[in-house]
């Protein structure tokens, strides 16, 4: 997955590059600036850390990362929050980009954020999220590389409330819990017998069918019609395959194998990046063997935006994340 959001300390992550807040003066600060220290050799990092002199606000420069699970560490120097009319927007866009093309630069394949400016220097947490994502997706349209952003807590993304301001009420008119469908509602009973009846009709008449009709008559597979999709709404597969978050080798996986089995999340995040109405997202989903259930809240979330038109996987993810669903 090229972009995920979890919730762990950054200096636990393994990737090529860590971010620090860093101190915008050549010494070890607080909050994150400070763990990034301790956990990678705070003697040795902050000697390196010296011979790069000032950062300003906005700017990023690199150094090793000695003890951390990575190779650099990019020390990165936030905005203090003001009052937004202080250029804090147009600063923190410029930490995350300088920092993903540093990255880019020195080859890294792989990159964790932490909430940058979010700590001492005030940020609040749900925009200073919004413009990670914002800068993350359009750097992703063009390049790979794995992002991660690591968060402490649930209240650094509970901004989907203010995106999907509908959605507890959706989620609330149509889930159906097992724990309160009763099995003795009569009307449930008959349209349940009903179901029984058309399946087992369904079921005589394939048994009389050979074989051999019934391998004739199969339908188009989900790499076959997904790819059909894509012809007809003339997208570049890389397009596709980044506004769905998977990675191009699975994509391609999914492309040479007419009968490729993806995971649910996979076809999923596919029918979100087609931007397909739901009739069609549903079959699409029924190609590969799923179904958006109402017993199931992440497919309730995600039935919502189809319907909404909220196509950006990015924003979806936060909404799952948000109700302490797993993202997409």
């Amino acid at each position: 997955m090229p972009f995920r959001i979890v919730r762990n300390d950054i200096t636990k992550i393994k990737a090529d590059a860590i971010v620090n807040t860093a101190n915008p003066d050549p010494v070890i600060g607080g909050g994150t600036d400070s763990a990034v220290y301790n956990a990678a050799d705070a003697e040795k990092m902050l000697a390196e850390r010296q011979k790069i002199g000032s950062i300003a606000a906005g700017d990023a420069a690199y150094t090793p990362a000695f003890d951390l699970d990575a190779k650099y560490v990019i020390h990165t120097v936030g905005p203090y929050w003001q009052d937004r009319e202080h250029g804090e927007k147009k600063l923190l866009s410029s930490c995350y980009r300088k920092s993903l093309e540093l990255a880019d630069k020195l080859g890294c394949r792989s990159i964790a954020f932490p909430l940058i400016s979010t700590g001492v220097y005030k940020f609040p947490k749900g925009e200073a999220l919004h413009i990670a994502l914002s800068v993350i997706q359009e750097f992703l349209l063009t390049h790979d590389m794995d992002v991660t952003i690591a968060v402490f807590d649930k209240g650094s993304f509970e901004m989907s409330g203010k995106l999907f301001t509908g959605i507890d009420e959706y989620i609330d008119e149509h889930y159906v819990s097992d724990a309160i469908d009763s099995e003795y509602c009569s009307d449930t009973m008959q349209r349940r017998i009903r179901g029984y009846e058309r399946e087992r009709i369904a079921a005589e008449r394939t048994r009389e069918a050979t074989l051999d009709d019934v391998l004739k008559s199969r339908s188009e597979t989900f790499s076959e019609m997904l790819f059909r999709l894509i012809r007809e709404h003339d997208i570049p597969n890389p397009e596709v395959y980044k506004k769905a978050n998977i990675d191009r080798k699975l994509f391609s996986a999914i492309q040479c194998k007419k009968d490729y089995q993806p995971k649910k999340k996979t076809a999923i995040a596919l029918a979100v990046a087609l931007e397909l109405d739901l009739r069609t997202a549903r079959e699409l989903l029924a190609k590969a063997g799923y179904a958006l259930s109402p017993s199931d809240k992440t497919d309730l979330v995600v039935q919502y935006c189809i319907e909404h038109k909220i196509y950006d996987l990015f924003e979806i993810n936060l909404a799952l994340l948000d109700l302490g669903l797993q993202e997409l």
